[in-house]
């Protein structure tokens, strides 16, 4: 009953990392001096930085931080969601509940 199940999670999980790869997410700080983008996957893939911020060092330092952290908390967001669905979509009919079972 579940040996399928099972066999599938593996390319099932590289398929949906591979589709966070591809969804891009931004976390800004200091009224868009700082912009730091990243994928749901949690990978940096860029950052941008207000020419303004180059003489004030430890501003920038804060501001890149907390554009860091806010772009991580989004990807962080979007994968749970996308996780859930992958374990919504693999479980066999008439268990989709359990899925909720672990959260959300």
């Amino acid at each position: 009953m579940f040996g399928n199940l099972f066999g599938d999670m593996q390319e099932k999980q590289e398929a949906l990392k591979e589709k966070l790869k591809g969804i891009s997410v931004q976390g800004e700080a200091g009224n868009g001096k700082v912009i730091v983008t990243a994928n749901a996957a949690r990978e940096i893939t860029d950052v941008s930085i207000s020419q303004d911020l180059a003489s004030d060092i430890e501003q920038l330092e804060d501001l890149i931080l907390t554009a860091i952290n806010r772009a991580l908390i989004r990807s962080a967001e979007i994968e749970a969601t996308e996780t859930q669905r992958l374990l919504s979509d693999m479980l066999p009919p008439g268990l989709g509940n359990l899925g909720n079972m672990f959260g959300k």
